[in-house]
């Protein structure tokens, strides 16, 4: 099913052609996983369905059509229409586990599974109906940055039934995109004991007496804590999608605001790994090979890198603060840009002048790299779909996997337009897809990479003749790497 999109657009900018060779790979040398904040697809694909960029009939049930849905219901079954707000949105509903627990509303006998009626309580939403702020879309027409989502779920692969791993916010969201686990150990994780909030600290930079909130069968649906006493307690011993690649001789990059530069950051997943982060012997700085050669705190420099041909075979890519998706809460710094960030990373790749030898033939970037994106939590907005549970309650993960419906959009020249209403993926489906893609041996982390029975090989196929992409946008690569604006994190929850 291909959806229709506004004449004007089309004018500006379409595929850029084809090869009429069939591809000349059998993998791909490079992925790169594209983090962005906090969103639902019923909260910022409503496009889809709407005029001017969406087509009447593109959503519904059919397998073949996007899953969104422009209404919800409250706990008492009252019908909300979603709200339309711009993209720089300043209301931010709030998304900790517990909020997903309210948001859930499980049966209150069994506490599985989730109810369709839901309701955080929240304030100071007017004019939110109901004075609730997650019954809220974005508005194209307030927003067209928003079009280069669109363009790209309109012509590569979106998943209709993606969810984030974790039942919380962002930090231990970003842990499972990196390593499988929010948990302090592999012992943990089998135990189902898992970081459950954003911690006050860094990881393994983490200040004394800093508190971790930790979430198991025996504690759940409540929450206790793991106090960062003695100094290193934070500094996790587990490995890592990083650990694989290493062990493989494959490369690694992960590009993020923060770090010892910026204490209040969370978003910067390597800094909880010990063996990654090898802190000083006062736990005040990262000195570590893996993190002095592979942990970049400026993200545009995966611009530099694209052109440079030094391009890593895995690369983890989040976003500034004012290149983030979260609605922003300061009208003087917005977030806005992360639409057209999002659409120059992936254009860096296609516009890369850099060739990699594979199978004793030389390719460009845009012929052997997969580009995956995604969104760490679903940040408290509505979404219809109902999260399913890997266990039910006190037996085991299910405690705190999975959470709601995030977007997940890939793009690759060997991937058609295609709507995928058939698997069910999550965090772990990414991390198996690189495992699949470098033979690394799926669900060797024995994680979240495990528990996933998909990868993403559904979203592209090499006996396709290559199809170089552009993503349509206003924003040129230099206003991303010409910014002086101090950068701020991708959000504060």
């Amino acid at each position: 099913m291909k959806t229709a999109i506004c004449a004007s657009t089309l004018l500006l900018l379409a595929f850029a052609g084809s090869s009429s060779a069939q591809a000349q790979i059998s993998r791909f040398q490079h992925i790169i996983v594209i983090v962005q904040e906090n969103r639902t697809p019923d909260n910022l694909f409503q496009g889809l369905c709407l005029p001017p960029y969406g087509a009447s009939g593109a959503c519904g049930v059919e397998p073949d059509h996007y899953d969104i849905q422009g209404y919800g219901f409250d706990k008492n079954g009252t019908k909300i229409p979603l709200f339309p707000v711009p993209l720089d949105n300043a209301y931010d509903p709030p998304h900790t586990h517990g909020n997903f627990e309210q948001m859930c509303n499980p049966n209150k006998t069994t506490l599985y599974p989730c109810s369709p009626n839901t309701l955080l309580p929240t304030t100071g939403c007017q004019p939110y109906p109901n004075n609730n702020c997650s019954f809220e879309y974005v508005d194209p027409e307030a927003s067209p940055t928003i079009y280069s989502y669109l363009y790209i779920a309109q012509h590569f692969g979106w998943a209709n039934r993606m969810f984030q791993t974790n039942q919380g916010p962002s930090a231990p969201a970003h842990q499972f995109l990196f390593a499988g686990t929010s948990a302090p150990s592999t012992a943990d994780d089998a135990s189902a004991r898992f970081v459950a909030e954003n911690p006050g600290g860094l990881g393994c930079l983490a200040p004394l007496d800093s508190v971790y909130y930790l979430i198991d069968p025996i504690h759940a649906p409540f929450e206790y804590s793991l106090v960062n006493n003695p100094l290193g307690t934070m500094c996790f011993n587990h490995r890592t999608m990083a650990t694989l690649l290493n062990n493989h001789h494959q490369t690694w990059r992960y590009y993020a605001v923060g770090g010892v530069d910026n204490i209040s950051s969370i978003w910067n997943a390597p800094n909880w790994i010990r063996a990654i982060c090898q802190p000083n012997t006062t736990f005040t700085q990262c000195t570590g090979a893996d993190w002095i050669n592979n942990v970049d705190l400026k993200p545009a420099d995966v611009l530099i890198d694209l052109q440079n041909c030094n391009l890593k075979n895995m690369v983890w890519v989040t976003p500034t603060g004012q290149n983030s998706d979260h609605p922003s809460g300061n009208p003087n710094n917005p977030h806005n840009g992360g639409p057209a960030w999002v659409a120059n990373v992936i254009d860096g790749v296609s516009n890369s002048p850099c060739t990699d030898t594979l199978d004793q033939v030389t390719v460009p970037y845009w012929q052997d790299t997969a580009i995956v994106v995604t969104w760490d939590d679903w940040g408290g907005f509505y979404d219809h779909v109902l999260p399913p549970f890997l266990s039910g309650p006190k037996e085991g993960q299910g405690d705190y996997q999975m959470g709601f419906r995030v977007p997940l959009l890939f793009v690759s020249a060997y991937t058609k337009h295609i709507v995928d209403s058939t698997n069910q993926y999550d965090f772990g489906s990414i991390l198996r897809f690189a495992e699949l893609n470098f033979g690394l041996g799926q669900g060797f982390l024995g994680f979240a990479d495990e528990r996933s029975k998909t990868d993403l090989r559904a979203f592209y196929d090499f006996s396709l003749a290559p199809t170089k992409f552009q993503i349509p946008t206003s924003v040129p690569a230099e206003f991303f790497l010409h910014d002086e604006r101090p950068p701020d994190p991708p959000d504060t929850d």
